[in-house]
């Protein structure tokens, strides 16, 4: 198993040379993204989250392409681009999709935990996805986040990442247990970068089961609600009553 040990000096270099990530949009340097692109990212000088006007927002290259300047500026998430390089490298011949930059970076108050990193989040595939988790990538499951995050105002605030947080490649494909052992390891370093989070969302089977066996023992475990509900996927979406379960989950988690 690699190392997944995050050394303490690079953390407390990182977050000592980003940006301050009580910046301003407006303050930030403008030529690096098209803010029209972004119908009502502005709201009292402060980014939100969900301001695109229709899910799979990522099928756009032109959005695509912000995001990706965006991921050098946004001063929220330097900290999580650079733990998810660093933790790139330690996983040698492993994918891992970048944060979102425009989700809420460090000032995460709700991490939206799913199994794996879906085929749209790989910009190497044949159908290339857009390198990043995303609830505005291309496809049926991040479609259902953002519907249900719509409906029940689960707007600001939110990150979404995956217990296993590398390609496995096709949906088929489950997580061993060995992934699940390293990347719980892996998500347990991640909710040390974000001091403002209070709720955990652990969608599905194999994220609430890499959180029972890696992390809910852990005396390093941040003292943060967690909430169970169902994967977003069309799959268990579909059946009855569990779209009606998901969204309960999710207004649970609205402040």
């Amino acid at each position: 198993m690699a190392s997944l040990a995050w050394p303490i000096a690079r953390l407390s270099s990182c977050m000592s040379s980003a940006p301050d990530s009580s910046t301003s949009v407006a303050t930030m340097r403008r030529s690096s993204w098209n803010v029209s692109l972004y119908p009502g990212a502005l709201t009292n000088g402060y980014y939100r989250r969900v301001f695109l006007p229709e899910p799979r927002g990522l099928r756009s290259a032109d959005r695509v392409a912000e995001r990706i300047a965006m991921l050098r500026t946004v001063p929220a998430v330097q900290p999580l681009r650079v733990w998810a390089e660093d933790l790139e490298n330690r996983v040698p011949g492993r994918i891992v999709p970048r944060f979102d930059p425009a989700e809420a970076g460090i000032d995460s108050t709700v991490l939206f935990v799913l199994e794996a990193p879906g085929p749209m989040t790989n910009a190497s595939n044949a159908r290339p996805g857009s390198g990043f988790i995303s609830a505005d990538n291309d496809d049926a499951t991040a479609e259902n986040v953002w519907r249900v995050r719509s409906e029940v105002g689960l707007h600001d605030g939110v990150l979404h990442w995956n217990i296993v947080p590398w390609y496995l490649g096709a949906a088929s494909v489950k997580p061993t247990r060995a992934e699940l052992a390293e990347g719980s390891a892996a998500l347990l370093e991640l909710m040390g970068l974000l001091p403002k989070l209070r709720t955990l969302i652990l969608a599905g089977r194999y994220a609430q089961d890499g959180w029972r066996t890696g992390i809910a023992g852990s005396l390093r475990r941040p003292p943060v609600e967690v909430i169970e509900t169902w994967h977003p996927s069309p799959l268990a979406l579909n059946q009855r009553g569990k779209r009606a379960e998901f969204k309960t989950a999710l207004a649970r988690a609205v402040t």
